[in-house]
């Protein structure tokens, strides 16, 4: 017996100046994948000079209008916050700055990463609790990064070979604060949730991820044609195949017991 299987090549039909967001379409399905870049959730007015990056200006009191301008479109999303709020920011409320993250130099209040991701994932789950549109959103938690011997600026690395142990390794402590309020917003989410309809999973990928030292493209992220320079380890991003193949199958998990559980109520 032979079998021809094949996967269905699917057709671009948006992207952005800078194709940070994607949209393709599988005919043979019907169905349409986008990839909504929004890295804060929030307003962000990110400016580049070359390869530098102006201090961000992310608004506290507003949401990324990519994402909820397109929010009523789909019947499944997956969203996450991320590492993005390492990044140096001025913060803005009411049209005023109130303070920032690692800002120094400037005379302006030091709030933190924190401070900024509370606000975002407030903001973000209320939007969703008191949408009259209700898809399964799917919150995917914080993922660590694994460099070793300093960070992704000054000569970081990950070049372990296989999976910690349970218990080998804790994790960074920023890592387990961030995951922290992720967790307290959407527990207090999926109780609003519970009332009025909205449809709230989570896909805790943090502690399995932590495990996975090995999961990171380290050296080997770009091409680099100067063999007599250490190239930049990014111990952050992941590769395929990998630790994503197993959030991927946690959430089609997830996916197909809602449908279940939709099916028969």
């Amino acid at each position: 017996m032979y079998l021809d299987s094949q996967v269905e090549e699917a057709v671009m039909i948006y992207h952005d100046e800078t194709s940070e967001s994607l949209t393709w379409y599988f005919s043979f399905h019907n169905l349409t994948l986008a990839f909504i870049s929004a890295p804060f959730l929030l307003k962000a007015e990110i400016k580049y000079l070359g390869h530098s990056q102006y201090d961000i200006q992310l608004h506290l009191d507003a949401l990324d209008n990519a994402w909820t301008s397109q929010y009523n479109k789909y019947d499944y999303i997956v969203m996450s916050g991320g590492q993005w709020f390492r990044k140096t920011a001025i913060f803005w409320e009411n049209s005023t700055i109130i303070g920032c993250h690692y800002c120094p130099g400037k005379k302006i209040k030091e709030l933190g990463m924190d401070y900024a991701y509370q606000k975002a994932l407030e903001l973000a789950f209320r939007f969703i609790t008191t949408s009259d549109h209700k898809p399964l959103v799917v919150f995917r938690t914080w993922t660590p990064d694994h460099f070793e011997y300093g960070e992704w600026y000054n000569g970081g690395i990950c070049n372990r070979t296989e999976p910690y142990k349970e218990g080998e390794f804790s994790g960074n402590p920023v890592d387990q604060v961030m995951r922290g309020l992720e967790i307290a917003a959407f527990e207090k989410a999926a109780a609003i949730g519970l009332e009025d309809g909205t449809r709230l999973k989570l896909l805790d990928i943090y502690h399995l991820s932590l495990l996975r030292p090995d999961g990171h493209p380290g050296p080997y992220s770009k091409f680099h044609p100067d063999i007599s320079k250490r190239p930049q380890n990014d111990c952050l991003h992941w590769c395929l195949p990998g630790s994503i193949d197993t959030w991927d199958d946690i959430l089609m998990e997830t996916v197909l017991r809602e449908g279940d559980q939709r099916s028969s109520s």
